[in-house]
């Protein structure tokens, strides 16, 4: 249950880690587990055809997401953090010409790429907002195979059974020989003052117990070379958006404007606000065209951290390679936090649980960087989240675009309020960050359907005449 630096970071590609990367990670497995990991249905001959059934939100908006195209994707045996999208192009096309996939250590199986991919609208699966159940069939028609999966956020998969039997985590935590292992900011901050290390001391310790210290700083420098060079990328691509809403990718124009600004002392002071929106628009802009991105901590709130962290090393005083790897790893923990704690997943808490969560792991990321305790930290976090409470997640024709990538430019700029804010305190204040991740749980809770990622309330109905 211990949540990795590099479980809350991955690469993958867009536009959703729970609608894309999630549906392709339970194909995987659903295919591993053809291979012998499961036992078949009494009588069932081998797999000669297969089925999959999307439920609740990756029905409702899988085709702005291209859910479907990534169970296909996954079911081909593409994987989403190492996938080439060329090659991945060349298969979808030969499955649509042939209705035919021959995964490694599989026989060839019948997949209709359309008719075997069943978007079912009516109510979701009991486990989560975000369910598909995979299916295989002998040459008789016989079930040989079936799991239930759901796409959590983030990337995250787990099957009906490790849904509902997740274990303790405290327990599991000790038993595994973390030094720290602190599941709520109250046992993050108590083991920070008795032990007298930062939270990214505290999770670099952690986190060595799976990586040898050799290896774990260059992993951690790898991420960030990966975010940073989304951004560029984003920043030199125009064009328009795919998905028929015509959007238009912004960040390059944005880019080139603050460039020819830059030395000439007639920018407004606010115009570090643009920096950081078009950092995170660049990140944004590429997950909504289908690109690379690394989950922070989902594909839709991918661009907040990447903003401020490239904020922080470009336009800081002092800035430090060192000063980075302390971002992540304290982003990391308060992640993790809010993922066990709550929820990261749009489909289930609303954007609160996707660009809230970024935008306090931002906060507390550059807090810690530039010098605040973890007192400071803790309150950064808490400072962030609070002002992203009840925000829905309603993309208009379930595109993560509108208003998504707008959304994390203003995540960015508020977590570097944050920050500062709580830099001027001594980490005194009234609202604990524990209480904080519980009201977006229980509000999550509360929240319509209609603006859980579904597309049938919010901004996604209410658009512009054409």
């Amino acid at each position: 249950m211990f949540l990795s630096i590099f479980d809350i970071f991955k690469p993958g590609i867009g536009p959703s880690s729970s609608h894309t990367m999630g549906p392709m990670v339970a194909a995987a497995r659903f295919l591993a587990a053809l291979r012998g990991g499961a036992e078949p249905e009494p009588g069932a001959g081998p797999p000669a055809r297969l089925e999959a059934v999307l439920h609740g939100s990756l029905a409702w908006t899988g085709k702005g997401h291209a859910t479907d195209h990534a169970v296909l994707l996954g079911l081909l045996g593409f994987d989403p953090a190492t996938v080439d999208m060329d090659a991945a192009e060349a298969a979808l096309d030969d499955l649509r010409r042939t209705g035919r996939v021959a995964p490694e250590g599989l026989p060839e199986m019948a997949l209709d790429p359309e008719a075997g991919v069943i978007f079912d609208c009516g109510p979701p699966l009991p486990g989560h907002a975000n369910g598909l159940i995979l299916r295989a069939f002998d040459e008789r028609d016989n079930l040989r195979l079936e799991e239930t999966y759901y796409s959590v956020g983030g990337g995250f998969v787990a099957t009906a059974r490790e849904l509902t039997e997740p274990g303790d985590l405290h327990a599991e935590k000790e038993a595994a020989g973390y030094p720290y292992p602190f599941g709520s900011a109250a046992e993050m901050l108590a083991m920070a003052a008795a032990s007298g290390q930062s939270i990214a001391e505290m999770k670099w310790a952690n986190e060595s117990v799976l990586t040898p210290e050799a290896q774990l700083g260059t992993r951690i420098d790898g991420i960030w070379s990966a975010m940073d060079g989304c951004i560029d990328r984003g920043l030199g691509v125009g064009g328009i958006l795919p998905g028929g809403l015509n959007v238009k990718r912004r960040a390059r124009a944005i880019h080139a404007q603050l460039q020819d600004e830059a030395g000439l002392n007639l920018a407004q002071p606010h115009v570090v606000n643009d920096w950081l929106s078009v950092y995170a628009m660049a990140v944004n802009e590429e997950n909504a065209a289908g690109g690379r991105v690394v989950t922070s901590p989902t594909n839709g709130a991918a661009g907040v951290v990447p903003a401020v962290i490239r904020y922080y090393r470009d336009h800081c005083v002092g800035a430090t390679p060192e000063g980075i790897r302390t971002f992540l790893l304290t982003a990391a923990a308060i992640g993790g936090l809010i993922k066990h704690n709550a929820s990261i997943s749009g489909a289930e808490v609303g954007c609160q649980g996707e660009v809230g969560s970024a935008s306090a792991m931002a906060a507390a990321g550059i807090c810690a960087a530039l010098g605040g305790t973890p007192a400071q930290v803790e309150n950064a976090a808490e400072i962030a989240l609070e002002h992203h409470l009840g925000m829905t997640c309603d993309p208009a024709a379930g595109l993560v675009q509108v208003p998504c990538i707008e959304r994390n430019g203003l995540g960015a700029i508020k977590a570097v309020s944050a920050a500062s804010l709580s830099l001027r305190g001594d980490g005194t204040h009234f609202m604990p960050l524990d209480n904080c991740i519980e009201a977006m749980r229980q509000t999550g809770i509360d929240m319509s359907e209609k603006y859980k990622e579904t597309s049938q309330g919010g901004l996604a109905v209410n658009l512009p005449e054409c």
